[in-house]
């Protein structure tokens, strides 16, 4: 990708899949770099590339290096190109995801990552601009992890639900926990104020319908409004004092300074393909290598994956 400037806000809101408001969030933060021509706000390719490498650095950091997120061997924005004048796309935001891409750009595949969340991600499979999409979204109704949104998101496609691996869900909040903040019903309180996941986000969703439990609206919620898209950022925003409260999975807390995690739930992270597709070598390869000893190894000694069924079919709908 070649250095551009005068990108405005709204190409970089396009870029990172958020709002424009989401970009000016992050510049009054100062945690995106910037020019003014005039009184008009300006950026350039590497002020994207900057944060979203700092956003990922401590994540990048269990495994052996990596890529950088704006690598044009790697990064793939939907909004910019189609399906078929690209690669083998696997969307997503987990470290586990960019590591198998590089495993599968050794074999010769062409993977480019897309880091968009689950709810997004099933609907770009659904509109066939990706190759996998993955998705940790929880229905309260049936108390399981993603195969009731592949039904309702990909109406008469049958589709293969593939483990990746089980995380712990939660809470982030200070050190110490000095407001005493321990389940869902705390989001209530009037001296707690939270930070978001975009609409779409696996965190997002699992507050969201646990507020439908509890018969809560997002709305009253101090701080509802306020989103962003990782999981690192929502938790250094609570480490820093913005707020009080966030919901995540526990390998991000243990890599922000000031943050404890309260667990709440073991969700099921899984990767999804058109059954069409299974017996592609592309997804062949991406198949055996996560059943791999080689593979399952990088991440046998980093703290908050269970991959006890990685590569495991969960069903076929």
């Amino acid at each position: 990708m070649s250095d551009k400037s005068a990108l405005t806000a709204e190409d970089v809101a396009t870029m990172l899949h958020v709002s424009k408001s989401g970009i000016y969030g992050l510049i009054k933060k100062n945690e995106i770099d910037h020019y003014k021509v005039g009184r008009k706000i300006r950026f350039t390719e590497a002020h994207v590339r900057d944060y979203i490498e700092r956003s990922k650095t401590a994540a990048r950091a269990a495994v052996h290096p990596i890529p950088t997120a704006l690598d044009e061997s790697r990064y793939f924005d939907l909004s910019m190109e189609r399906r078929k004048e690209a690669g083998f796309i696997i969307c997503g935001q987990d470290l586990i995801l960019d590591v198998l891409s590089n495993y599968l750009r050794m074999q010769g595949v062409m993977a480019l990552r897309a880091y968009i969340g689950s709810y997004d991600s099933l609907v770009s499979l659904y509109q066939g601009r990706i190759n996998v999409a993955t998705a940790h979204l929880w229905d309260s109704l049936t108390d399981d992890y993603n195969v009731p949104y592949v039904r309702s998101l990909l109406p008469g496609i049958r589709c293969a639900i593939v483990n990746v691996t089980y995380r712990m869900q939660g809470l982030y909040v200070a050190k110490g926990n000095p407001k005493h903040i321990e389940s869902w019903q705390d989001f209530a309180r009037d001296d707690i104020a939270m930070i978001n996941r975009e609409k779409g986000a696996g965190s997002r969703v699992l507050l969201d319908e646990n507020l439908k439990l509890l018969g809560l609206y997002g709305s009253r919620i101090k701080g509802y409004e306020n989103e962003n898209q990782s999981h690192l950022t929502v938790a250094s925003a609570v480490g820093r004092g913005d707020a009080d409260v966030a919901v995540g999975n526990e390998k991000i807390a243990r890599q922000v300074e000031n943050v404890d995690f309260i667990p709440l739930k073991k969700e099921r992270y899984d990767l999804v393909v058109k059954k069409e597709d299974v017996d592609t070598p592309e997804v062949t390869a991406m198949l055996n290598i996560l059943r791999s000893g080689k593979f399952q190894n990088e991440f046998k000694n980093i703290g908050g994956y269970d991959i006890s069924d990685i590569g495991k079919l969960i069903v076929e709908t």
